[in-house]
């Protein structure tokens, strides 16, 4: 996504927007987000549900939540491109509307394919929405400061989704079964069509890239390969020669897809960002932040149900407190990074989230609930810090004319690190339980694993990310 100065556009969105017409658009781009958030941890809710009707194994799990965070990871910048080619409110609402469609498919699967390829289109659809939401922002938000503090509301905003997802997949998995999980996206994408149509104004770059094909699909194929290797490794055998084949193959498609990268005249994914400091060190802490967070939370109900023995339902109500956290942090966490800098806030939450999440490898199936809550809290308030100053100090780091690209990047770098955060942390209960270990030891082990990762990212974080003054 470029944003530059060219851009034509009308109402809602341009730069010279009122405040209230700002306002607006906030609002419409956050019911946007919140219909994606409130998927990916409603669907978190529904697995140990899903894993009973459908008959699969942890494997099949991990392909359910993968195979839509795979997709965004690969298309999110291509759509980036797509929103400012063909235009923002366009593309913005194809992709809602792609969205809702995928999700009755997902509501009336009758297999676990049926369900994966659903997932595949809802992905399709949210790479488009996504990257469209922040290119509407950005334009809408020139001054940095201001920016900054709108990805902060947009992020907290939005991010009601993520509290609202175990709550609702709860009640609905409880009375109904994991299919009603995916209607509820139906009457927010219509209620949100409708909003948009009447409230967007069209915004595009007539100057924006062609799209990247060679980069695009080398990229869904080398990262989808190591996922395959990942996740399936431990029931094939990490030996075997599909899952070798899988591995060396993603390797040299990736390297090649570097080659390509580098050498195109408009690639998906610029390679001279990444010798901007900032933008560099930003975006590995936030492959870091989806691993660690994606992948965990993955594992949060499957703990509550399969190990202390609780409801769904009430599973989902006490997997609240981390996604409640993030809800009521996010929103002052652009204000803290504008105030004090990138370093102070980015470090600070990585080290709290990293506490928490080795706090949560020490609990077990007596463990009182007392003694749990405020450790998902303390793994929520600390992404909650850290996830918008982020994608605020990447957007930073480069020219007003590439927020948008920068943007893009941001998200695609978290989803990428979601994908290989829920195949790693799976491979690592896998291979406990193979070995003997409990189920217990198994989902715990994955907390330790993930909190070393974020621990060892806060102190690399704040030993290279600049601290540069937010005009």
């Amino acid at each position: 996504m470029v944003l530059t100065t060219h851009d034509s556009a009308t109402k809602v969105g341009s730069p010279g927007g009122t405040r209230a017409s700002r306002a607006a658009l906030l609002t419409v781009i956050c019911l946007g987000q919140f219909m994606v958030l409130l998927d990916s941890t409603i669907v978190g809710a529904a697995l140990p549900d899903m894993q009973l009707r459908l008959h699969t194994q942890l494997t099949g799990l991990q392909w359910i939540v993968d195979a839509y965070v795979l997709l965004v990871a690969m298309l999110l910048l291509s759509g980036g491109v797509f929103a400012d080619r063909f235009g923002r409110k366009q593309v913005f609402l194809a992709g809602v509307a792609v969205f809702t469609a995928a999700s009755v498919l997902c509501s009336f699967a009758p297999s676990i394919g049926w369900l994966i390829a659903g997932r595949v289109v809802q992905g399709i659809g949210a790479a488009a929405l996504s990257p469209a939401s922040l290119a509407l922002l950005a334009a809408a938000y020139p001054v940095a400061r201001e920016r900054v503090k709108a990805i902060g509301l947009w992020a907290g905003f939005s991010g009601i989704g993520l509290a609202a997802g175990p709550l609702a997949g709860g009640i609905m998995v409880d009375s109904f079964g994991w299919p009603a999980i995916f209607l509820v996206n139906v009457p927010i994408g219509a209620a949100l069509l409708l909003a948009g149509l009447r409230i967007l104004g069209e915004s595009r770059n007539p100057a924006a890239p062609a799209i990247d094909v060679p980069g695009t699909v080398l990229s869904v194929l080398g990262v989808g390969a190591l996922t395959y290797g990942l996740i399936e490794g431990g029931a094939q055998g990490w030996t075997s020669p599909v899952i070798l084949g899988s591995f060396i193959g993603g390797a040299v498609i990736l390297a090649v897809f570097v080659v390509v990268e580098r050498r195109g005249s408009t690639p998906m994914l610029p390679l001279r960002l990444f010798r901007q400091r900032l933008f560099t060190v930003s975006n590995t802490a936030m492959v870091v932040v989806g691993f660690a967070l994606m992948g965990s939370a993955f594992f949060f109900s499957q703990f509550f149900v399969y190990v202390q023995g609780s409801s769904v339902l009430r599973a989902g109500l006490q997997t609240l407190p981390a996604s409640l956290a993030m809800v009521i942090v996010s929103p002052y966490a652009g204000r803290l990074a504008a105030r004090y800098g990138f370093r102070i806030v980015v470090t600070g939450g990585l080290a709290l989230a990293g506490l928490g999440l080795l706090a949560l490898g020490f609990v077990h199936a007596n463990t009182d609930y007392g003694n749990v809550w405020w450790r998902l809290a303390v793994v929520g308030i600390g992404f909650g810090l850290t996830m918008s100053p982020l994608t605020g100090a990447a957007i930073t780091s480069v020219g007003p004319q590439e927020g948008g690209l920068a943007s893009g990047v941001s998200s695609t770098t978290r989803q990428i690190g979601a994908v290989l955060g829920v195949a790693v942390l799976g491979a690592v209960v896998r291979a406990q339980e193979s070995g003997g270990a409990s189920v217990e030891t198994g989902l715990t082990s994955a907390f330790v694993v993930a909190g070393a990762v974020t621990l060892a990212s806060a102190v690399f974080t704040g030993l290279w990310l600049r601290n540069p003054a937010i005009p």
